[in-house]
């Protein structure tokens, strides 16, 4: 029978404790819902991280010991209180990075081992599942039990286990289309505030320079095109090296799972940064035709201008206010990075 691994790392004192004394019950309760496959539930007690901390760098050190262990799965058991719109949750899944955070503070001083394991249950479910599942459909059910038995398989003898990454970099992807369809990645930019500073500084600078004025009516669409995607690659790569976002596998074994989580990183980091690209295109846009009035604009292309014209400067400046926006997103903190970058689905349990 295939086995799948959840590691349980525990911040010494209190979590260490409960990650311990739960490890059998954790698995018992894994193998009665899901027999289709054995599980193994090792704990390790570390801190991880230095308080205060938040869940962004929780999970971020969480799957370097899962790397490091060659776990399949791994649970964080800490005692950092952790918050969504300011209401304490239990806990954070992560199922891109096979990552959860259970935190102790949010599950009260009555009841806590109880809570602590149907917590626990539920982050392995959300780590594995589609998010959609009924555990009450015999299909659904089904489905659960192929994906686990895709991630306990060995990629290096299998493509089950590689089957599984896929399908959770598909789900991921699908989770960034609802995002986009919500305007949810604006957050990207928002949140990186150095980032959009830069950038906004960068575009009024070259909306009211008449030298990228003529610039923008010498390129032609091809260059502009060009000039466009440099800046949202350059950017992008500022943000996931220097965050250190970019995974290198430490064993054979999960080489092809971490060029998929790459594959997802950035298309993640792409879907923000072309969200700011558009914002800066739309204000570009608007504030040329308020600002660039129309006879000094002809005057400084020597041509009558047009919507053309007006279109080629906001693409011109929307692609310099990005570049700029590259530079910005250098000083930004590995921390603030990866928590604007990264979509964690909270379980907001009562506690």
């Amino acid at each position: 029978m295939p086995v799948v691994v959840v590691g349980l790392v525990a911040a010494p004192g209190a979590p260490a404790e409960l990650a311990a004394g739960l490890a059998t019950e954790l698995a018992a309760e894994l193998t009665a819902r899901h027999p289709e496959v054995g599980w193994q539930v090792p704990v390790v007690e570390d801190g991880l991280v230095q308080p205060p901390a938040d869940d962004a760098e929780l999970v971020g050190a969480t799957r370097e010991r899962l790397l490091q262990a060659d776990w399949d799965l791994a649970l964080c058991f800490t005692d950092v209180p952790l918050e969504v719109a300011r209401r304490p949750v239990t806990g954070h899944a992560s199922p891109l990075h096979g990552v959860g955070v259970l935190s102790l503070p949010a599950l009260g001083a009555v009841g806590r081992r109880r809570r602590a394991l149907e917590t626990a249950v539920g982050l392995v479910q959300a780590l594995v599942s589609d998010g959609d599942d009924d555990p009450d459909d015999p299909g659904d059910r089904a489905a659960l039990g192929a994906r686990l038995r895709q991630l306990a398989t060995d990629p290096a003898d299998s493509a089950d286990g590689v089957r599984f990454t896929a399908r959770v970099l598909s789900g991921n992807l699908r989770l960034l289309g609802g995002m986009v369809r919500a305007n949810r990645p604006w957050r990207l930019a928002v949140r990186l505030s150095r980032a959009l500073t830069a950038a906004i500084a960068a575009g009024v600078f070259a909306l009211v320079t008449a030298d990228i004025w003529r610039l923008a009516d010498a390129f032609g669409w091809l260059r502009l095109l060009l000039v466009g995607i440099g800046s949202v690659v350059a950017i992008a790569v500022t943000l996931i090296v220097g965050a250190d976002m970019w995974e290198r596998p430490r064993q054979p074994r999960v080489r092809k799972q971490v060029v998929l989580f790459n594959i997802a990183t950035a298309a993640t980091v792409a879907i923000g940064v072309l969200s700011l690209y558009l914002a800066l295109f739309v204000l570009a846009l608007l504030g040329g035709l308020l600002l660039v009035v129309e006879p000094l604009f002809a005057e400084g292309l020597g041509h009558p201008a047009s919507l053309a014209d007006y279109l080629e400067l906001a693409w011109l400046t929307s692609s310099l206010a990005t570049v700029g926006g590259a530079l910005g997103a250098g000083l930004e903190t590995d921390e603030a990075v990866r928590e604007a970058a990264y979509t964690y689905r909270p379980d907001r349990s009562p506690g």
